[in-house]
């Protein structure tokens, strides 16, 4: 088994006024060479963005982009005409393919949102955009493991990927295993909140571990905690 040990107090952060970002990979002014991606997963940005603010619109192309909301409330609007708003407990995903421009703005004007973006090289490229959103019953995912982005789950939001993005919140002393879906993927493990070890290692609130070369994984909360865990593809194709 290979390791990654990620710490929160490692990551880049940008502070724009509006906008309070922390980059667990090199994004933007920040670059660590050795925190480009870990396989397929290229982006991890835990954002804050002020009531009124917001991202204008901008381009993407070939890129998975998966939005999962903390607090808060994020409006989405892009170029195919799409407007929505994604709230706590819903997922969104966005297949940028051969292009496509969107907006990301707060959609209040007297409180943060608070949200984690997260960038996933695609299988396919050039294809044509797409975009998905489900609302996950935070329930399913008490003392459980509950898969939100897949490529083979129609519960869950699809990818254009072979990987798999799930959430958990575990109770203190409660242990999950995860089984690894594809041969020879790794897994990040993204402490949302509380604390959880994981093979020995100790993460603490926002710290992250890549895990790579086994099959299984087990999480033992050391405080009641919130994981997001994100399969991938360790080979770029």
């Amino acid at each position: 088994m290979n390791t990654i040990l990620y710490k929160a107090s490692e990551r880049g952060h940008a502070n724009h006024g509006w906008l309070n970002s922390y980059h667990s990979f090199s994004f933007g002014g920040y670059h660590d060479a050795k925190k480009v991606h870990f396989g397929a997963l290229r982006v991890l940005n835990d954002d804050t963005v002020k009531g009124g603010f917001g991202f204008s619109k901008h381009p993407h192309d070939n890129m998975e982009i998966v939005s999962i909301p903390l607090s808060g409330d994020l409006q989405h609007q892009d170029s195919t005409g799409r407007n929505e708003i994604i709230r706590q407990g819903d997922v969104q995903i966005m297949s940028a393919g051969k292009g496509i421009a969107h907006s990301e703005m707060n959609a209040n004007k007297d409180k943060e949102v608070k949200f984690l973006q997260v960038w996933v090289f695609p299988k396919e490229q050039d294809i044509t955009p797409r975009y998905e959103q489900k609302t996950f019953a935070p329930e399913s995912r008490k003392n459980a493991i509950q898969t939100v982005v897949a490529p083979d789950d129609s519960s869950a939001v699809w990818i254009n990927q072979d990987a798999w993005f799930s959430l958990a919140s575990l109770d203190k002393d409660f242990n999950a295993t995860y089984n690894f879906k594809g041969k020879g993927n790794g897994l990040y493990v993204f402490v949302i909140e509380g604390s959880v070890t994981v093979n020995g290692q100790e993460l603490s609130k926002r710290d992250a571990l890549g895990i790579s070369e086994t099959d299984a994984v087990t999480l033992t909360a050391t405080a009641n905690a919130e994981v997001l865990l994100i399969e991938v593809p360790m080979q770029l194709n």
